[in-house]
């Protein structure tokens, strides 16, 4: 039996994941950074690498199914697809931040290169 194949759970339903995920790549494209718990980065950093490179192919209706926002869809195409049209991948970069304050949960910065 192969283990740990596919993404983290997050202790969340699917549908919730993907909302979660659609919410913060487009928070993250916008602002282009964004502060989160190590384990929702590292699953952000999929989805957002992803969505670069799907916009660098010009495949407009994958991108469309994640980032929902028409500032931020444009601004994929527009701004960071061209930016990244020379770099093969690693769009993202996540700085380690500690231990938060209020839950000891480990912090982390996800900001784009």
């Amino acid at each position: 039996m192969i283990n740990n194949l596919g993404a983290r759970k997050l202790s969340r339903t699917g549908s919730h994941r993907r909302a979660m995920f659609s919410n913060m790549a487009t928070s993250l494209l916008l602002h282009e950074k964004v502060e989160t718990t190590l384990p929702k980065a590292k699953e952000l950093r999929r989805v957002v690498e992803r969505v670069i490179a799907d916009a660098k192919n010009n495949r407009r209706v994958e991108v469309r199914r994640v980032i929902r926002d028409k500032v931020v869809y444009h601004k994929v195409f527009d701004v960071l697809a061209p930016r990244y049209k020379e770099r093969d991948g690693g769009f993202t970069r996540i700085l380690q931040l500690g231990a938060r304050r209020g839950d000891a949960a480990e912090a982390a910065l996800v900001k784009l290169v």
